[in-house]
């Protein structure tokens, strides 16, 4: 598992799963936790319940649809609701995200009252997921910790001018984030410098994490881009139970 570098309140607790550890078989080996990419349900059932038994309950798993909404899991706490982010402050509850190059971020706050996981794609990030969970929080910003987990790195993310502009037209320092390819009209995103202008404009100064590259690092991470099928990394935060 990979464990947050952050000076995060000892009642929290993180982690990222890795692709390795698991019982799913080639393309999605081994521990795919996504149960929409074609995989045998019985293999993603066990690489859950592996999971869920280092959890103090069953995570709170999102209909994630690269948008903007967050869900409060200690007043909607059923499963599978369309949302890419989630936050609690119930002691136990699992705020969790799937990712295989989207970038998935954790929130706590310094008093670790208040937890927070986000699914970023580029069209969640656009469309202020960060903030709208920010907000959800409902603390104030310079007392929130982000951690950003593995994504896809800036010299594997390819993008056209539809998603630059995107970016660009809503914060102008945002254009330091790309640099151009030799195809017209493309360009490379770092994902990581996008989500940390966002989180800056959001009050959020303390981010960390933002190094890995699930394209590049193939016997570490599930990566969509590089493999089309494939499977499911979780990225998972909860407050320890007293």
């Amino acid at each position: 598992m990979i464990h947050p570098d952050w000076p995060a309140p000892a009642s929290v607790k993180a982690l990222m799963t890795p692709r390795a550890g698991g019982v799913s078989a080639a393309p999605w080996n081994s521990l795919n936790l996504g149960d929409h990419v074609g995989d045998v349900p019985a293999h993603v059932a066990a690489n859950r319940e592996y999971l869920r038994r280092q959890l103090p309950a069953e995570p709170g798993w999102l209909r994630q649809v690269h948008s903007a909404r967050v869900v409060d899991l200690d007043v909607t706490p059923a499963p599978d609701c369309e949302a890419d982010a989630s936050v609690s402050r119930q002691p136990g509850a699992v705020c969790a995200v799937l990712t295989a190059d989207c970038l998935p971020v954790l929130f706590c706050d310094r008093a670790g009252s208040v937890v927070a996981a986000a699914h970023a794609g580029w069209r969640g990030l656009a469309d202020g997921v960060l903030e709208a969970t920010v907000a959800a929080m409902a603390v104030p910003p310079g007392e929130i910790l982000a951690w950003m987990g593995a994504a896809i790195g800036p010299r594997k993310f390819e993008v056209g001018e539809d998603v630059r502009d995107a970016f660009i037209t809503q914060h102008a320092e945002t254009h330091a984030a790309f640099a151009p390819q030799a195809a017209r009209g493309k360009w490379l995103a770092d994902i990581y410098a996008l989500a940390r202008v966002r989180l800056s404009h959001a009050g959020v100064q303390a981010v960390y994490g933002g190094s890995r590259c699930t394209y590049s690092e193939a016997d570490t991470f599930f990566s969509y881009r590089r493999d089309g099928v494939t499977g499911r990394m979780a990225s998972v935060i909860w407050l320890a139970p007293a």
